[in-house]
């Protein structure tokens, strides 16, 4: 009996125009074009800057691209979850409200916060409704509005983070593609390094908590660093040797976007060389819950049906996790 796996049968995005570069930054911090290029590769990264525009508006954009693309109507959809720690309110959830902008009726939906592990785990979670045998059509968001975030007098942050939309459709297969597997794991101990401290429950939002400018991420940047490079390497060797995978196995190796030093340790520990692995950091920085499936978007048309793909992230929480799948369409 053929094995019903979940495949990605399509890859939207969308990305604001305004282009906030590394010389733009350099005039509200201490830093300079050199200083960002060598110690994390962003060159410049979009950002969302229309009024009222929030993370609904990037992902509903992403969702409309989606759906043209793959010419399925919204009415075709069963459920849509949105990956993001940049809600555009705390509730209702923000996959609600891109199902009721985009006219998907007939489905359900919900949030996922994993942060820069989002899609990840997003991904992961849909595969199963798919494989379920219920579910037909699935589409995951991944959307992020990191601007509204990001403290812009702080030289050691603002320069990382941009703002994009992105959503992939997941239909079920019976073919020798589609997702094969996937590793997720988490450390709350990670919490104490890398958050956002005050805005939830533990410490709501007063005149105080904005006066200490703690509505910001808050990173300790080499934590971070060394969490990220050895938990990404682990769980994407860990899935390579689960399925007797060799480097040359691999036709596409898909990191978090989040620091060029960090996609470039990752590649050295795994043995793929640098033109197997996806990089677009320097056009649009770190998108958090976005980079992977922005990559996707940006490399479709050099995707081959049958590649073996390895998708890795490491984000706030600390989460991380690994998806092995094998593309399931071509170019054409």
């Amino acid at each position: 009996m053929a094995t019903l796996r979940a495949a990605i049968t399509g890859v939207g995005a969308h990305l604001p125009e305004y282009r906030l570069t590394n010389e733009e930054i350099s005039t509200m911090v201490d830093t300079s074009d050199e200083w960002i290029m060598q110690r994390i590769g962003i060159k410049e990264r979009r950002i969302c800057k229309d009024p009222g525009k929030a993370t609904s508006d990037l992902g509903t954009k992403a969702v409309e691209n989606l759906l043209s693309k793959t010419n399925t109507s919204p009415n075709e959809i069963d459920m849509l979850i949105c990956a993001t720690i940049t809600p555009d309110m705390p509730f209702p959830a923000t996959a609600n409200i891109i199902a009721q902008k985009t006219g998907i009726r007939n489905a359900w939906s919900f949030d996922l916060n994993a942060a820069c592990s989002g899609f990840i785990f997003a991904l992961s979670t849909a595969v199963q409704f798919i494989e379920s045998g219920r579910y037909n059509r699935v589409i995951v968001v991944a959307a992020e509005k990191m601007s509204a975030i990001t403290n812009y007098t702080d030289r050691t942050t603002c320069p990382l983070f941009g703002d994009a939309g992105t959503a992939i459709l997941l239909e079920p297969t019976i073919e020798d593609v589609g997702v094969i597997d996937y590793l997720n794991r988490v450390d709350g101990l990670g919490r104490h390094h890398l958050h956002m401290k005050a805005g939830g429950s533990s410490q709501p939002a007063s005149y105080e908590t904005v006066d200490r400018m703690e509505h910001f991420v808050y990173q300790e940047g080499q934590v971070v660093f060394k969490a990220a490079v050895s938990n990404m390497a682990n769980v994407a060797e860990e899935i390579m040797k689960k399925h007797h995978l060799k480097s040359e196995d691999i036709a596409w190796l898909v990191p978090h976007q989040a620091n060029m030093r960090i996609i470039d340790a990752i590649a050295r520990r795994m043995g793929v060389g640098t033109d197997k692995v996806m990089v677009n950091i320097q056009k649009y920085g770190n998108t958090t819950s976005a980079t992977i499936p922005l990559c996707l978007w940006d490399y479709e048309k050099k995707l081959k049906k049958g590649d073996n793909i390895i998708l890795v992230a490491f984000g706030a929480g600390f989460t991380w996790g690994s998806v092995y799948l094998k593309w399931a369409y071509g170019p054409e």
